[in-house]
């Protein structure tokens, strides 16, 4: 396992089988047009969680013809299949992801919009409390945490709460 840092200030722990996720579509049977590797190219060279908007502007200047649904049925399908992971961070639109770079979480400042990565077992107590507590066995693999962070507390003068 690899930890990767971004220019954003943010890392992801790699968490490679050695497949990308065309190889392990391709693995599954699925037919592998033109359209759709151009859409799995843009989510393996994204370093960041990118959009469905992101990534039909890249597949758009080498296909004009392709419409948006394509990418969001090809986002759909690797959802089903696990191998891509979405996040609202609060901007208003979901973002995504590739299993491969591994579950982890987001604390999003609400004030300076900064996204900080934490490790997926960051939240482990609150998996236990929800499990011991209410009997819910809870899915938190890529889940957004909003609050302000440190840097904007400071500036508004308030203390850390």
């Amino acid at each position: 396992m690899a930890e990767t840092q971004h220019p954003h200030g943010h890392s992801h722990t790699h968490t490679h089988s050695g497949e990308s996720i065309t190889e392990r579509l391709r693995g599954k049977g699925y037919r592998l047009t033109p359209q759709r590797l151009m859409i799995l190219a843009a989510m393996e060279g994204s370093d960041e969680h990118i959009s469905a908007e992101e990534i039909y502007a890249q597949v758009t200047a080498r296909f004009p013809d392709v419409n948006i649904s394509t990418v969001y049925r090809t986002l759909e399908l690797l959802k089903k299949l696990g191998m891509v992971y979405e996040i609202d961070l609060g901007e208003g639109r979901i973002r995504y992801h590739a299993e491969e770079s591994g579950h982890h979480h987001h604390l999003v400042c609400q004030e300076c919009g900064k996204v900080t990565d934490i490790k997926e077992t960051s939240l482990s107590a609150l998996r236990d409390v929800l499990l011991r507590d209410h009997d819910f066995r809870a899915e938190l693999k890529h889940v957004g945490i909003f609050g302000v962070c440190s840097a904007c507390r400071k500036k508004s003068g308030a203390k850390s709460r």
